[in-house]
C-alpha cells in the first residue's frame, strides 16, 4: 500500500494569482525577463542555450544590471484584498544574477497604481537571497492590503512571487452562492496527495484551461484512496452538487463521495482531519466519467447547515472544479 504524507493547507491561498485578478502595476525594470512572469502560476522552467535579444531568456522577472544609486522594484495590485500569512520568495534558476536581499512592503489604496502620498508598511524585513532556492517566510502583520512592493536590492531576478492568505470577500445573504468558490472565502485545509495539481485549484472561477489546472494526484498503486477537506466560503443548506472532471481523460477517478459537517470553532488543520473521517455522507460513492460536469442533487443532507467538506477520490487521479451551491440566509 503506498503511503502519502498529509498535506496542510491551513486555509491559505496564493493571492498573488492572474485569475484571481491580481496584477503587475509597476515595475522600474525588465529589461532581461518581463515583471508579468513572477505571477506564472506554473513552476519555473529553464531553456538550456536559450537567448533573446536581450540575453538569456529566463522564467521570471530580472532586471539589468544597476550602475548607479537605488533599487530596482515591483508592484502588484491584488485581485481581492486579503490578509497575509506567508510568502515563498523563489529564485529557481537565477544562479549569481539573484538579488543580494529583498523586502516587502503593502498598502491599502482604491487606486490602480498607489500614488507618491501613499503610505506603505514594511511586512518583511531585508532578508538575504540564495541562489535557485525558496524562501519562505511568516508574516506576522494581521492588517488587510491591496498592494505589495517587491524590492530587490539592488538587481537581479526572482522566478517566481507567492503571497499565501485569506481573502476578504463580503458575506452575501438572503441568495444562492458557489460555497465552494474561492471568490466567495473558499479555501483549501488539507489534503493527502496534490502531485500534479495543487489543490486550490479546484476551487478556481470558470472551466479548467488545461490538465494542470486542476486538483490531481499521483497513481496511487495500493488500495488507500486520496482525500481533500475544504472549508466553505460560509455555513449553509446545500442544494445542488458539480463535479467537473474537464480535461481529465484517462486519469480522472472511478469514483468519488463527499462527506460533510458543520464544525464549529477554528481546530487545527490536524483536527479537522481527524473529525472528517466520521463526517455524514453528503453524497454516497458514485461513479465519474471522463471530461464531464457530473451534477447531483443533495438528498442525504438536506435540512442541517454544513461549513466543511472532504472529497474521496476512488483511487486516485483529477478533478478540474467542485461546485456546491447553497442558499445563505
Amino acid at each position: 500500500m503506498t503511503k502519502t504524507k498529509n498535506i496542510y493547507l491551513n486555509g491559505l491561498i496564493n493571492l498573488a494569482q492572474t485569475r484571481l485578478g491580481t496584477k503587475i502595476v509597476y515595475k522600474t525594470d525588465e529589461f532581461f525577463a518581463p515583471a508579468s512572469r513572477i505571477l506564472n502560476p506554473t513552476p519555473p522552467i529553464f531553456k538550456e542555450g536559450v537567448f533573446d535579444k536581450h540575453g538569456k531568456w529566463m522564467d521570471g522577472w530580472e532586471t539589468r544590471r544597476k550602475r548607479g544609486p537605488g533599487h530596482d522594484y515591483l508592484i502588484l495590485k491584488l485581485g481581492k484584498p486579503g490578509r497575509i500569512k506567508k510568502v515563498d520568495i523563489d529564485t529557481s534558476f537565477f544562479n549569481g544574477n539573484q538579488p543580494n536581499k529583498v523586502s516587502l512592503q503593502a498598502c491599502i489604496s482604491k487606486q490602480n497604481l498607489p500614488n507618491k502620498k501613499t503610505k506603505w508598511t514594511t511586512i518583511l524585513n531585508k532578508k538575504k537571497m540564495k541562489p535557485n532556492s525558496h524562501h519562505f517566510f511568516g508574516i506576522s502583520n494581521k492588517s488587510i492590503f491591496t498592494h505589495i512592493k517587491l524590492n530587490i536590492f539592488p538587481d537581479g531576478g526572482v522566478a517566481r512571487l507567492r503571497i499565501f492568505g485569506e481573502l476578504v470577500v463580503e458575506k452575501l445573504k438572503n441568495t444562492e452562492i458557489n460555497l465552494t468558490s474561492v471568490f466567495n472565502g473558499a479555501a483549501p485545509i488539507a489534503c493527502n496527495n496534490e502531485h500534479f495539481g495543487k489543490a486550490e485549484n479546484i476551487l478556481a472561477p470558470g472551466r479548467g484551461i488545461n490538465m494542470g489546472d486542476g486538483w490531481e494526484t499521483r497513481r496511487s498503486r495500493g488500495k488507500n484512496f486520496d482525500w481533500l477537506i475544504i472549508k466553505c466560503a460560509t455555513a449553509a443548506k446545500v442544494n445542488k452538487i458539480q463535479i467537473d472532471t474537464h480535461h481529465f481523460k484517462g486519469n480522472y477517478p472511478d469514483q468519488c463521495s463527499i462527506q460533510a459537517s458543520l464544525v464549529k470553532g477554528k481546530p487545527s488543520a490536524k483536527k479537522i482531519i481527524t473529525m472528517s473521517k466520521k463526517w455524514k455522507q453528503l453524497l454516497n460513492k458514485v461513479k465519474l466519467k471522463a471530461h464531464k460536469k457530473h451534477n447531483f442533487r443533495n438528498k442525504l443532507i438536506k435540512k442541517n447547515k454544513i461549513n466543511y467538506i472532504r472529497i474521496n477520490i476512488f483511487p486516485d487521479g483529477g478533478i478540474s472544479r467542485i461546485r456546491l451551491l447553497g442558499k445563505v440566509n
